[in-house]
């Protein structure tokens, strides 16, 4: 019998346009400020998750849209707080991944996704993936968001995944590639946006998914 063999990815930012998601939202409710609003946004949300770790994702995302649009001095109605709760099942997907998913699976892995959101959206969210998803980790399975280490421990625990045959996939150097490299998994960052941070804590680095299946089984040979 042929070795399982795990990619596990993060999901919003690395297969689903997360940014695009949440300026969207935002500008539906402040027209010309969702650009403005979704860096605030972005420093809000991680304090948020840190401070409220069984929070449920829907309501992560209207404090941290409701702390932000305070600290931009919009006044947000309280009925349109859950905009972005209410948006998140049709956030789209980025153009790669469903290729670079079906690619993964052609070639014998087995895919699952840990995920800081619920069981309810990435289940809603999972459709617009179309790719079968072998195994889900959320935050709400673990009580707690990354860059937290539980969704590692629980997957590895749930599925006696190894460096040996495993290798995490993600856009987040925060929330994925910083504990994926403290609990030393293999990892490959999904720079889309180009940021700064040190690649050497990687194990390799690629700006989008469009050569993912080559480098995971570079990664993975590099690994054991």
């Amino acid at each position: 019998m042929s070795e399982i063999r795990w990619a596990t990815f993060d999901c919003f930012g690395t297969l689903v346009d997360w940014r695009h998601g949440i300026a969207t939202g935002a500008e539906l409710l402040f027209p010309g400020r969702g650009a403005e609003l979704l860096e605030i946004y972005n420093r809000h949300e991680p304090e948020v998750q840190r401070d409220f770790p069984a929070m449920r994702y829907r309501d992560v995302l209207t404090e941290s849209l409701r702390r932000a649009a305070g600290e931009a001095g919009l006044d947000l109605l309280t009925d349109d707080a859950s905009v972005l709760a209410t948006g998140i099942p049709y956030w789209p997907v980025f153009p790669d991944t469903r290729r670079a998913l079906a690619q993964l699976r052609d070639a014998g892995w087995r895919i699952a996704l840990l995920t800081n959101c619920d069981r309810d959206v990435i289940g809603e969210t999972q459709r617009r993936l179309v790719v079968p998803i072998d195994a889900v980790v959320t935050a709400e399975d673990v009580g707690s968001y990354k860059p937290d280490h539980n969704h590692f421990h629980r997957f590895a625990e749930s599925f006696g995944a190894t460096r040996d045959n495993w290798v995490h996939i993600a856009q987040s150097y925060f929330h994925d590639m910083r504990p994926a490299h403290a609990l030393n998994i293999p990892r490959v960052w999904i720079n889309r946006l180009n940021e700064k941070d040190d690649p050497s804590i990687t194990d390799a680095v690629l700006p989008d998914l469009s050569d993912l299946v080559r480098t995971v089984e570079q990664v993975r040979r590099a690994a054991r």
